[in-house]
């Protein structure tokens, strides 16, 4: 039970912030962004405990075919969200090559850089291809649309919602040399930063090879 609790809480935090500051972008309802006195995202809050009602269907005589269209909606999402990232992180880089920024000027830097990007959106752009191919022909089955669509929806849903907001917004196509690449960005002493920088890995060279391969990748 207390686990139970706990991730329920976590959950609804977390997806109140987002919806929170996906309004504040206005890219979400704007009841969504109110936030009271206390720094509570009510709006985000009430909505998503709202949408967490749906755990009592568990109790339905019909739990199975609701759990499998829910899985339906979110199965693909992660696959999706780091597909999203890896191109970010493709353009924003090319972005930074473009308008004749260097690397120095970022805190972080992934180890695998802009290859291990495009690796993982290539990755993730072949599990979404394979998952559409079993959809449509299920292994030791007929196509189905009920079996397409429980195993394929979100890419639909997906979809509509990105021509949805492009059909209602209208935003600008942004060139990667023209991105900004400024705005929000924690003000930094870059001096200070590279000095850090350039102690840590000092300090790195002088450990052995496997604590140096150990820091690479965590």
């Amino acid at each position: 039970m207390i686990a139970v609790l706990s991730v329920g809480n976590s959950a609804v935090f977390g997806c109140s912030r987002t919806l929170a500051a996906l309004a504040a972008q206005g890219l979400a309802p704007k009841f969504l962004a109110y936030i009271d006195r206390k720094g509570r995202p009510l709006g985000g809050i009430a909505l998503s405990a709202i949408v967490g009602l749906l755990c009592f269907t568990v109790v339905s005589k019909h739990e199975t075919e609701v759990f499998s269209w829910l899985m339906a909606l979110t199965g693909l999402s992660s696959i999706f969200t780091w597909g999203s990232i890896c191109l970010c992180h493709i353009r924003f880089r090319r972005a930074m090559k473009l308008q004749g920024r260097t690397l120095d000027e970022i805190p972080f830097k992934s180890s695998c850089g802009v290859i291990g990007s495009w690796y993982g959106f290539t990755i993730n752009v072949l599990v979404l291809i394979a998952q559409f191919y079993t959809a449509l022909f299920p292994i030791g089955g007929e196509p189905n649309p009920s079996d397409f669509f429980q195993a394929y929806l979100a890419a639909p849903v997906c979809l509509v919602f990105y021509i949805a907001y492009k059909a209602i917004k209208r935003p600008a196509f942004v060139h990667c040399r023209d991105a900004d690449l400024d705005s929000g960005r924690r003000e930094i002493d870059m001096d200070l930063l590279r000095q850090e920088v350039h102690e840590e890995e000092t300090a790195l060279a002088s450990r052995g090879f496997f604590y140096r391969v150990y820091k690479f990748w965590c």
